[in-house]
């Protein structure tokens, strides 16, 4: 065995330190050894960031004892929990330095070799840094320990870190107290024991992708003007009111009662869908929160803690999760939807968000999320979304489809102003700008699109096919039907705009649809929560039809 293979198989996840000090020169060659890896594109985004303050030790430890908490909580086992207990996952004040290694995506700004497969590759060059250093040390008699059950976003404000910076987590490093029986901690622990060999396998031959073919055409309008319609408008004059006097609740009852094809509509099994996806924009900051919060929001959702869940557990309507392209692996058991295309687009500031196919498996993706939710009789689906840089995404759809221009089209999102506003707006129109491609729906989209806008739309249209009640929420999810409305525009027969946003774009693409929204209360929150708050308005329109007397049942005389 050679000495490198002695290194490699010693590097261990150092959890207990002694209080001796690590000198300059140990720190210094580690970190020349961390440059020294990998760097996609040469674009040498990788950033280190020393601690050696009690204070700021203090306050890392406070939050990570935080999650770690909550982490303690997710195992309902008695004795695996007191076993996560018992191991020492964390040294943040015991070890002499602190360290936190990251990584820069302002380096997306501009185009670099290597980025266009994934946008994941300026942070794979800053694990093989961070590998490297751990290594470098365990040859220099020193020990490293990875902290990452964090809240980085908190991580990020409570150490000032630069906006652009995105850290892997924080990492203790000093001289280690235990070599663990030369063994990782989880297995001297009997947490879980480390397998002996590699696990590989030889690919021997190429899987063809099978390509869906979704119909993009635009279908021609129809209307018709049928004798149901004549004896629905019929009974809802005859109802004991002046003619017109429910205003909004007239218009919606009718619709109902036309989409469901009965006189007397009931909604069955409501459905609201959060479709959640990541941007390849976001990392080039127009959105006030950092990537990751797409993917903390989803179990946000999953644990019920979120506004859609509080509504549509006021409103007894179903909630279904969909992870259309998260930038995060989530677990197999929970009640989670998996539509995942890709983890997050990629960056349409320099290359298509998608490619042809993947956006045809959006559309289908999307279909058949709501044909199965169509198959439990359910007749009324709204749609929501999550994805950080989402409204960027949106903004320049909207622009392109509506011809509009991009400023028109552009707003806070997530609550970017002023300054980080004017850089946004800035940065979707270079991207519209760079853009050579053809003024064609399905080029346009592969383009701009984000992962959950186009399975919204598809599944827009499905919902349109086996007759549901299509509940539109805010502005992102009001691009997604405009995207479906290019396609078959009769679809407006069935849907009902929920709200007017705050988003500043909200109103004119609703004009442009000729659409008349049923509430305005200001949201900006997406998620589908303007489809639960307006629910139970859609419950007082099916009520007065059904149940309201008519003159005639009332004995009352007409004027």
């Amino acid at each position: 065995m050679s000495y490198l293979d002695d290194i490699l198989k010693a590097r261990r996840d150092t959890r207990h330190f002694t209080t001796d000090e690590v000198p300059d020169e140990v720190i210094e060659k580690a970190l020349q050894a961390g440059h020294w890896a990998p760097s996609v594109g040469l674009t040498d985004a990788t950033r280190y960031f020393i601690i050696r303050s009690p204070e700021v030790k203090t306050a890392v430890k406070n939050l990570f004892l935080d999650y770690n908490k909550k982490a303690e909580e997710l195992t309902d086992n008695p004795e695996q929990k007191e076993r996560y207990k018992s191991l020492k996952l964390e040294a943040i004040e015991e070890a002499p330095i602190g360290l936190i290694i990251g990584y820069d995506r302002s380096v997306l700004n501009h185009f670099t070799i290597g980025t266009v497969g994934s946008n994941e590759a300026v942070k794979f060059s800053s694990v093989c840094a961070a590998q490297n250093i751990w290594l470098s040390l365990t040859e220099q008699g020193y020990g490293m320990g990875w902290v990452s059950i964090l809240n980085y976003y908190h991580f990020k404000k409570i150490l000032d870190l630069p906006e652009n910076i995105e850290p892997l987590g924080y990492f203790c490093i000093g001289k280690p107290a235990t070599n663990y029986d030369n063994q990782p901690m989880l297995q001297q622990l009997n947490w879980k024991q480390k397998s002996e060999a590699p696990d590989c396998t030889e690919i021997k031959k190429v899987t063809k992708i099978p390509v869906p073919d979704f119909d993009l055409k635009s279908k021609t309008k129809v209307e018709l003007k049928t004798d149901f319609s004549i004896l629905l408008q019929e009974k809802i004059d005859a109802k004991t009111k002046p003619v017109g006097a429910l205003g909004t609740l007239e218009t919606l009852a009718f619709q109902m009662a036309t989409v469901f094809e009965s006189l007397n509509p009931k909604i069955i099994n409501p459905n609201i869908v959060v479709f959640a996806a990541d941007h390849g924009i976001a990392n080039h900051g127009v959105s006030a929160y950092p990537q990751d919060v797409t993917r903390q929001m989803v179990g946000n959702f999953l644990e019920g803690g979120a506004a859609i869940n509080v509504f549509c557990n006021q409103n007894n309507i179903q909630l279904s999760i969909v992870d259309a392209g998260v930038n995060y692996d989530f677990p197999t058991n929970i009640n989670l939807i998996d539509a995942k295309i890709a983890k997050g687009t990629q960056s349409f500031l320099h290359v298509p968000a998608m490619c042809e196919t993947e956006l045809q498996l959006c559309f289908e993706k999307g279909k058949s999320i709501v044909t199965a939710i169509a198959a439990t009789s359910s007749n009324c689906i709204g749609f929501g979304e999550m994805g950080i840089g989402n409204t960027s995404a949106a903004s320049v759809l909207m622009s392109l489809l509506t011809h509009l221009p991009i400023e028109e089209c552009i707003g806070k999102g997530t609550g970017v102003e002023n300054e980080k506003l004017l850089k946004k707006q800035n940065i979707l129109k270079s991207a519209i700008e760079n853009y050579s491609g053809q003024a064609e729906l399905k080029q346009q989209l592969a383009y701009f699109g984000g992962f959950e806008i186009i399975q919204i739309a598809g599944g827009m249209l499905a919902a349109y096919e086996k007759k549901m009640l299509i509940l539109v929420d805010g502005f992102i999810c009001s691009v997604a039907f405009l995207i479906a409305s290019k396609i078959n525009p009769e679809i407006k027969n069935n849907a009902v705009f929920c709200h007017c946003s705050a988003e500043k774009a909200h109103q004119k693409l609703l004009d442009y649809l000729g659409a008349k929204p049923v509430l305005n209360l200001d949201l900006r929150l997406g998620e589908g929560t303007g489809c639960a708050i307006a629910f139970p308005i859609l419950k007082s329109a099916e009520a007065f039809l059904n149940e309201m007397a008519s003159f005639e049942s009332a004995g009352v005389s007409r004027k």
